[in-house]
């Protein structure tokens, strides 16, 4: 049957060679394990017992989560092509659950290494190197997505009230502070803005490029890779880990998790709790370091 599911996915499905090759090498992989393990000859024989045992044997070698799971996924696809074509009357993976995948810690940059590329960039006076500055400031400052600085625009940056209106997913707007000293540089880089373009009419996007158009993102990944390449040690440097940076920095001074919750724009907590983590191990070491019993 394995000539015939590869036939269906290639004529009927119009699955990509990758895709094709995928599946026959699972299939063949558990069925050298049936038949090693349980003289099984035929993969359409095989029980939840036997499937659940191949799915022990991949965890015990070591396989990722996200790997045994798209493997199980195989074998879900095939025995569904089984049904449909009433080789088998049960399909013997109906009652296996998905492994939970672990949730990765966000990587977020130090204070002292944050600290030291605001101070010792050397942001260019001119247009583009303020700008530039400015991509790295709002981004840390104030924890907004991407996405959300390129939408910005200027009619959203209100400097008397001391904070920005950000569309955000869902097309929700959130009011975002931002400090006295951004403000600061925020009318620097107004000035700057001016003298290039005549003009910063409300409509005008905040972050723009040469030629005064949006800002797209591999530009903002570029502006960002670049200034921390020159100073940040993680391997991650992209944008969003300026998010996670200024969630992580919040919660280790103390700020209150549902206040965080509202500045990054997540609609549950569960979303916010992850940083929690970071802080947590920063809990831990301070406790190693100096408790006496520790």
């Amino acid at each position: 049957m394995l000539f015939s599911f590869i036939n269906y996915l290639e004529n009927e499905k119009r699955a990509s060679a990758h895709t094709v090759l995928a599946y026959k090498k699972d299939l063949e992989q558990v069925s050298e394990f049936l038949e090693t393990a349980f003289a099984m000859n035929r993969l359409e024989e095989a029980s939840h017992a036997e499937i659940r045992a191949w799915m022990v044997h991949l965890i015990e070698e070591g396989l990722s989560e996200a790997t045994v799971n798209r493997k199980m996924a195989t074998l879900r696809t095939f025995f569904t092509f089984l049904l449909k074509s009433e080789v088998i009357t049960r399909d013997p993976t109906v009652k296996i659950q998905s492994l939970k995948k672990g949730r990765k810690l966000p990587t977020f940059i130090p204070e002292n290494e944050m600290a030291l590329l605001l101070k010792a960039a050397n942001f260019d006076a001119g247009f583009e190197g303020q700008r530039d500055r400015m991509v790295l400031q709002v981004l840390y400052l104030t924890g907004m997505r991407l996405s959300e600085l390129i939408g910005l625009r200027w009619h959203a940056v209100d400097l008397g009230s001391g904070q920005l209106k950000v569309l955000g997913k869902g097309k929700k707007y959130r009011i975002i502070p931002i400090a006295t000293q951004l403000q600061k540089n925020i009318l620097s880089y107004k000035k700057v803005f001016e003298e290039t373009f005549s003009f910063a009419d409300g409509n005008d996007y905040f972050i723009v490029r040469n030629n005064k158009e949006a800002a797209y993102p591999m530009m903002i990944y570029r502006i960002v890779k670049r200034y921390l390449d020159l100073f940040i040690q993680t391997t991650k440097k992209s944008p969003h880990l300026m998010r996670h940076t200024f969630a992580t920095h919040l919660l280790n001074k103390g700020a209150d998790l549902n206040a965080v919750k509202d500045l990054l724009g997540h609609s549950s907590l569960a979303a916010t709790q992850v940083y929690t983590h970071n802080s947590i191990e920063k809990l831990k070491a301070v406790y190693e370091q100096a408790h006496p019993k520790a």
